[in-house]
């Protein structure tokens, strides 16, 4: 059996090439896709959450865990499909309407499928009728909006209103997040969640899609 604690370790260390190798080993020897994702890459990404908590991680150290999670998952995405697994969520994530930044929306969205969600990103600038096609063509239950700019944060308020007004707004939890936005604004504008950083992201997702 291959050691798939050097794919945990690959990840943590942001080493994509040693990530595929040992994901290659690993479905070669026939490990269930299921298991290299919920007992190595989620455990993994949770340790780089955890790192970035305690600062022993920044930024650059978690975009590169993220390269070396995404380059497995591409491996293994296609298995889990053929197998029928369910994903712990199928989460639609995109900047605000008229914000063109993604970089934190782009960190969250990794974490994200590292943490065993199905991610559906829409990119930056994303319109409020383009959250709803999208949770309603992927039957989606959480939406994540990211927002850069204050001007634009009024576009947060603005998609959840549109999915109210959608008569979808019971169907899906939605969590917000960006530099200039904050738990009160969550609070005013209506949101499920808000989450300050990327690494907590994962865990205000998993406890939203199970409550």
């Amino acid at each position: 059996m291959p050691d798939l604690e050097q794919l945990y370790a690959a990840v943590i260390e942001g080493d994509w090439k040693a990530a595929v190798a040992a994901t290659n080993a690993a479905v070669a020897a026939g490990v269930p896709p299921l298991t290299i994702v919920t007992g190595h890459l989620v455990r993994a990404m949770d340790e780089v959450g955890r790192r970035f908590d305690c600062e022993d991680y920044f930024v650059p150290e978690m975009l590169l865990s993220a390269r070396a999670m995404k380059a497995s998952m591409e491996i293994v995405r296609p298995l889990l499909v053929a197998t029928g697994a369910e994903p712990v969520g199928r989460v639609v994530i995109g900047t605000v309407k008229g914000d063109l930044h993604d970089i934190g929306k782009n960190l969250v969205a990794s974490m994200l499928e590292g943490g065993g969600f199905e991610v559906i990103d829409l990119g930056a600038d994303v319109s409020p009728q383009r959250f709803i096609e999208a949770v309603t063509e992927r039957d989606a239950n959480l939406v994540a909006l990211s927002a850069l700019l204050t001007v634009t944060m009024p576009s947060m308020k603005a998609t959840v209103d549109a999915f109210q007004s959608a008569g979808l707004r019971a169907q899906v939890k939605i969590m917000v997040g960006g530099a200039p936005v904050t738990q009160q604004y969550a609070d005013t504008i209506g949101a499920d969640g808000y989450s300050e950083s990327a690494a907590a992201a994962v865990a205000l997702a998993r406890r939203l899609v199970l409550a």
